[in-house]
This record gives C-alpha cells, sequence and structure tokens, in this order.
C-alpha cells in the first residue's frame, strides 16, 4: 500500500470517529417551550373561567361543585398561571373550607398541606390546618402547627392564645405558662393573660402570688386585680402587705365597699380589732341601709369587749333587719356574751337581769325565724338559778316596784340602756 492508499484510510477512519462522537441534535428543549405553551394556552383560556365559576359555587353554598372546580384548579396550577388572578391562598383556603363544610376533614388537610407546599409561611393556610387537625382529635398535629405559626408570626397574640388555650385544655400548664409569658413580653397589661397565667400557675401548683403582684401593679387602678393581690397575700400570712395593699385601694376607691371588707378580714385576722371595727363602720358609711354590716360591727365590739357600742350597733341592726330577727339575735348575743363575761359567783342581782334580758331578746328573735346564735333553751333550762324572777322582784326596792321595771346599777353594766319589766303576775 503507497503513501497516498495509506493516508486516505487514515482520514476517513478519522471522520468516522468523529461524527460517532458528536451526539444527535436535542429536542427536548424545543418540546418544553411548546408544552409550555400549550399549558399556558389552555391556563389562559380556562383559568378565569374556573375561577369565577368556583367563587360563584363559593358564594352559593354549593360545596361539591366548589370541589370539583378547586380540583380542576389545582389540577392546571393557575395559581402558576397568574397569582394575582389566581392567588394560591384564595385557592387552597377555599377548597378546603368547601370540604370542612362536608364534614371532610381529613380532605381538607390534604388540600392545605398541598397548599402548604407552595406558600409554606402562610399564616391562614396554617391556621386551617391546625383547624382540621382539631376537628380530627389529632392534638399533637394541631399542637405542632400553632407552634409552627408562633414561629412565622411570634407576635400575633391572638395566635399565642389559642396555643396556650390547647395546652390549657390538655392540662399542659407548664407550657401555657410558657406561652402566656410571651404575650405578656408583648403586651404587659394584657388583663386577659395575666388572669390565665395566675390560674395556669395555681393549677401547676406553683405559687402565683408574683402573676397577681405583677397584674396589679401593671393596673394599678383596677381594683379586682388589688383585691386578689391582697386575698393571695393574705393567704400566704403577709397579713400586713395585704392591709398595705388594701389601704392603696381605698385612697385610690375610697367607696370600694369590698376593700373595706377585706380590711377589715386582715385586720381581725391579726387581732387588730380597732381598725377592724373602723374598716366595717367606713364600710356601713357607704351602705347606711345594710342591717348585717352592723351586725358585724357588733361582733367586733364583743371580741373587744366594748359591750357599749357592741348593743349600739345591734339596736341598729334591729331597726334595719325587720324579717328575720338577725338584729334580735345580735342583741341578745351581745347580753349573754356580757353576762357571760362579767358575771359574779353567786350571781348578783344585775347579773340576772342582763342574763334576762338577754333571754328576752332570744325570745323575740325566735318568732322571727332566726337561726343564729342563741342561748334562749339554756337559759329557760336554768331560768332559776341565772334569771331575774319573781324572788329576786319581792326583794326589790319599793320605787323600782312602783315603776315596775329594773336596770342594772353597777358601772360594769353602765352601758346598759334597757330596762327589765316586770312580769304582770309578780
Amino acid at each position: 500500500m503507497n503513501n497516498f492508499t495509506l493516508r486516505f484510510y487514515i482520514i476517513i477512519t478519522f471522520i468516522l470517529l468523529l461524527t460517532m462522537c458528536v451526539p444527535p441534535t436535542d429536542k427536548s428543549g424545543v418540546d418544553y417551550v411548546k408544552e409550555k405553551a400549550k399549558l399556558d394556552s389552555l391556563r389562559n383560556l380556562k383559568c378565569p373561567r374556573l375561577m369565577s365559576s368556583a367563587a360563584e359555587y363559593y358564594r352559593n353554598r354549593d360545596w361539591k361543585q366548589t370541589i370539583r372546580i378547586y380540583s380542576q384548579i389545582t389540577d392546571l396550577d393557575c395559581d402558576e398561571w397568574n397569582s394575582v388572578y389566581a392567588p394560591p391562598e384564595e385557592i387552597y383556603q377555599y377548597y378546603s373550607i368547601a370540604y370542612e363544610q362536608l364534614g371532610r376533614f381529613d380532605s381538607a388537610e390534604f388540600v392545605l398541606i398541598d397548599g402548604l407546599q407552595k406558600i409554606p409561611q402562610n399564616v391562614q393556610l396554617r391556621k386551617r390546618l391546625a383547624y382540621a387537625y382539631k376537628r380530627q382529635g389529632k392534638t399533637d398535629k394541631e399542637i405542632i402547627e400553632y407552634e409552627r405559626l408562633v414561629d412565622i408570626a411570634p407576635n400575633d397574640i391572638s395566635i399565642l392564645n389559642d396555643l396556650a388555650k390547647i395546652y390549657k385544655d390538655q392540662g399542659n400548664y407548664i407550657d401555657q405558662i410558657s406561652v402566656l409569658n410571651k404575650v405578656l413580653k408583648i403586651d404587659k397589661s394584657n388583663e386577659a393573660a395575666q388572669s390565665e397565667l395566675a390560674i395556669a400557675f395555681e393549677k401547676s401548683g406553683k405559687d402565683p402570688i408574683e402573676v397577681y403582684e405583677k397584674r396589679y401593679l401593671n393596673n394599678p387602678d383596677n381594683i379586682s386585680y388589688g383585691l386578689d393581690y391582697s386575698e393571695r397575700l393574705m393567704n400566704s400570712d403577709r397579713l400586713e402587705e395585704s392591709r398595705s395593699v388594701l389601704r392603696n385601694i381605698i385612697l385610690k376607691n375610697p367607696n370600694s365597699k369590698l376593700a373595706y371588707r377585706k380590711l377589715g378580714e386582715a385586720c381581725l385576722s391579726v387581732d387588730d380589732l380597732e381598725n377592724a371595727a373602723k374598716a366595717y363602720e367606713s364600710l356601713f358609711k357607704i351602705d347606711p341601709r345594710d342591717g348585717k354590716i352592723a351586725i358585724l360591727i357588733s361582733d367586733v365590739y364583743i371580741d373587744d369587749q366594748n359591750f357599749g357600742k357592741a348593743l349600739r350597733w345591734a339596736d341598729k341592726a334591729i331597726s334595719l333587719v325587720k324579717n328575720d330577727g338577725s338584729g334580735y339575735g345580735q342583741k341578745g348575743k351581745v347580753y349573754y356574751k356580757a353576762w357571760d363575761n362579767f358575771r359574779q359567783s353567786p350571781l348578783t342581782i344585775d347579773d340576772r337581769i342582763i342574763a334576762s334580758l338577754a333571754y328576752e331578746n332570744f325570745l323575740k328573735a325566735e318568732k322571727l325565724k332566726y337561726r343564729g346564735f342563741n342561748k334562749a333553751k339554756w337559759l329557760n333550762e336554768n331560768s332559776k338559778d341565772v334569771l331575774y324572777g319573781k324572788a329576786q322582784w319581792f326583794m326589790a326596792d319599793e320605787k323600782v316596784k312602783r315603776a315596775g321595771k329594773i336596770q342594772p346599777v353597777s358601772s360594769i353594766y353602765d352601758w346598759v340602756t334597757d330596762s327589765f319589766t316586770a312580769k304582770g303576775d309578780w
């Protein structure tokens, strides 16, 4: 083989190898462009009609047709055609609502998960997904969705409140407390969150007193919060602090009946009878027609052994309370407690007069169906030993007999204003 022939074969072989290595022309790009153009043309034709039909069926509450149309819309990915005229949030939200209206929450869940693949940060779709989980009893998944919502919108108080309620319903008070604290970081004066936080602390077994304190300090003009805080202090034996809070409330709200009542209770708790009486007397000035307050004041003075003032308040109660005998019962109590405190051994004439005055008032109270403190039965059973009777009247001074009544004369009973009247057959 000569050189010319050898070069010819080499050239032919090189051309063959070169043509074999060159890939065929790629038509896939062309096909994709053609398919997209075809799909866009179809969307331009169908999507506007479908969106209009979906809106019409939705307005008419035709849920089955709404679902059918939205199914076609999502199959065509109309939101990819034009997200303004076919917004994905609207499509998947209304699509899921149609399923909800038919009670098909599992299908609503599927639709919403599909929508969130496209717009994962959408708050409304996640809220609806959480609702779908709730209706299916999938609480764990509902909580997960709300936790995601908190990550997406950390300052949305409504979302935090919803999550806190779920934790509350589940008895998960620790997590509820954590969420409510987030609410209060955003809005320190949120009264609903403050109240729920206090309850959550109680339910969790933690001491909620700091919660009540913060709630009151953040809302110093709120009487209810101040009263709650003072009560917590009282229950924790922090009585002086409780009284201080109540006095501050009264300074700002001098007509708060409940504040005066609680102040009286706080003073009684530390045996400060003088200030307890003052608190209740201030309460009576606000509501001078309340005979129960008069009885309350009378009781304080009995405990303080100031029987003169106790008697005057009992008389005030009688003038105000006409239907249940409690005023007469209180007056009988004053006389009985005084007799029990001052009586001599053996009993003096004055002791017997006081015992008899107590007995008479107890009997008056009984006639009015009084069911409170009553020593009438005991006094009657021991009448010869303790009451003023015919034998004592026989020994009375003639001047007293002519008057037909007798009063105690000893200094320990100088506060008594009533007289004991002799019986007709004496």
